[in-house]
C-alpha cells in the first residue's frame, strides 16, 4: 500500500526576520495545508531548503511537523544526503520521530554509479523499518537514477517503495513502469506533469504548488482518481501559467515569494538564495491575481 495517494506539499519552512526558523508560522502552514486537503506534508525537502538547514534544524523541524500532524495525514521526511552515514542519521531520527516515511535524493556531487546508487539506498533503506521514496532530480544533484536502477531498489529491497520522478523524462518514466509491473510507487516532481504521470500509473504529486493553492493540486489528482479525467486535465491546463511563474527563478525562491505575497510572512530564503527579482515578482503576482489567490 502507498505512503499516500494525491497530492503532498513539499511545504516551505518559514524563517524569522533573523533567519531563525518560525515553528509559530510553520504550526499555521501545517493546519492550512490540512483544512485545504493536502494528502501529505513533505517536511524538509529542497522546497523546505534542506540545503541551507542545520543538521539539528533539520531534525527539528521534521520533530516538529510529526507531532503537528498528529497522525492525521502521512508525513513524509527529506533525510538524503550526498553522505550515506548522515542520510543514515538523518533517516533513523526521522523514523524516532515519528515519520510515516522518508523521502531519499539521490546523492547530489558526487555522481556515484547506478551500482553507487544501490549501495547508497540499501544501507539507509535497511537502518530503518518505515518505507522510503527515492528521489530523481538530475537537474539538481548531477546524477540520474536509472529506471532499472530504481525498479530493482522496489523490488529488492522490502521499504523502498516508489519514486519521486522530477526528470522531466516520459520515456523513462513510461520505461520505470514498464519495468516494474505495480513494484513502484510512482511520483510526479514536477507540477505541471501531475496529469500525465498519473496516466502511466502515478499515486500522486509531491508538490510546490500546494503550498498556495493546495485544494488545486489535490482535486488534479482525486478527480484523475474517480474518472474525471476532463476535469483533471482542465485544473493542470488552467494551474500551468501559475506554474511556470512558481519556476521562473530557482525553487524554493517564487513559492516563498508567493507565501509572503498572500500575507503569510515565511521570510525570505537564506543564503546563497536570493529573494525574487522585482520583474519576476511582478509577473508572479499577476498570476496569482488571475488564479484568484490574490
Amino acid at each position: 500500500m502507498a505512503i499516500f495517494e494525491g497530492a503532498g506539499v513539499a511545504i516551505v519552512t518559514p524563517f524569522k526576520e533573523n533567519g531563525e526558523i518560525s515553528f509559530d508560522k510553520l504550526d499555521e502552514l501545517i493546519e492550512e495545508q490540512i483544512a485545504g486537503h493536502t494528502d501529505c506534508i513533505v517536511s524538509m525537502g529542497t522546497t523546505g531548503e534542506s540545503a541551507t538547514t542545520t543538521e539539528e534544524e533539520h531534525l527539528e523541524v521534521i520533530r516538529f511537523t510529526c507531532e503537528r500532524v498528529k497522525g492525521r495525514i502521512p508525513v513524509i521526511a527529506g533525510t538524503g544526503s550526498n553522505c550515506t552515514k548522515t542520510a543514515i542519521t538523518l533517516s533513523e531520527e526521522a523514523e524516532g520521530a515519528g515519520a510515516d516515511g522518508v523521502l531519499l535524493v539521490s546523492p547530489y556531487y558526487n555522481k556515484a554509479t547506478q551500482n553507487g546508487l544501490k549501495a547508497h539506498f540499501t544501507a539507509v533503506a535497511n537502518a530503518i523499518k518505515i518505507p522510503a521514496v527515492l528521489y530523481n532530480i538530475p537537474s539538481r544533484t548531477g546524477v540520474n537514477i536509472a529506471p532499472q536502477t530504481i525498479v530493482d531498489l522496489c523490488r529488492d529491497v522490502p521499504n523502498i517503495v516508489g519514486v519521486k520522478e522530477a526528470s522531466g523524462n516520459f520515456s523513462a518514466i513510461a520505461e520505470i513502469m514498464q519495468l516494474s509491473d505495480g513494484a513502484v510507487d510512482l511520483y510526479s516532481g514536477n507540477d505541471d506533469q501531475i496529469v500525465p504521470l498519473l496516466a502511466l500509473g502515478g499515486k500522486g504529486v509531491i508538490s510546490v504548488l500546494s503550498n498556495i493553492a493546495p485544494r488545486t493540486a489535490h482535486d488534479i489528482c482525486e478527480k484523475f482518481f474517480q474518472g474525471d479525467l476532463e476535469g483533471s486535465r482542465k485544473l493542470q491546463l488552467k494551474a500551468l501559467p501559475l506554474i511556470k511563474a512558481l519556476f521562473c527563478e530557482v525553487n524554493p525562491i517564487p513559492v516563498r515569494a508567493a507565501l509572503n505575497l498572500m500575507g503569510k510572512q515565511v521570510g525570505v530564503p537564506r543564503l546563497p538564495l536570493t529573494e525574487m527579482e522585482p520583474a519576476h515578482q511582478e509577473l508572479l503576482k499577476k498570476e496569482m491575481e488571475k488564479f484568484g489567490l490574490l
